[in-house]
């Protein structure tokens, strides 16, 4: 198998992980327990990522942390915007 087939599914899996907290913080505006700290860091790490899988011309990894950080960083604009 492919390798990059099975980044891309690896990639689409972590990835959607994200989609019931982008929803339920978007339906409920609570983001009380949700972790300012974390989100930064990890943003910040996903951008890394996304540098990275340039350098290295992997597009499984630069579509899934662009993605990733589309959905990562919703949740922290939300966190930062509803601060409850």
């Amino acid at each position: 198998m492919n390798p990059e087939i099975i980044g891309l599914l690896a990639g689409s899996l972590t990835t959607l992980s994200f989609v019931p907290q982008v929803i339920r913080v978007f339906k409920t505006h609570s983001t009380k327990d949700i972790s300012l700290g974390m989100y930064f860091l990890f943003c910040g790490g996903v951008i890394l990522w996304i540098a990275y899988s340039y350098l290295i011309d992997s597009i499984s990894v630069f579509l899934a942390n662009i993605v990733t950080l589309l959905l990562a960083g919703s949740i922290l604009v939300m966190k930062l915007i509803f601060k409850r």
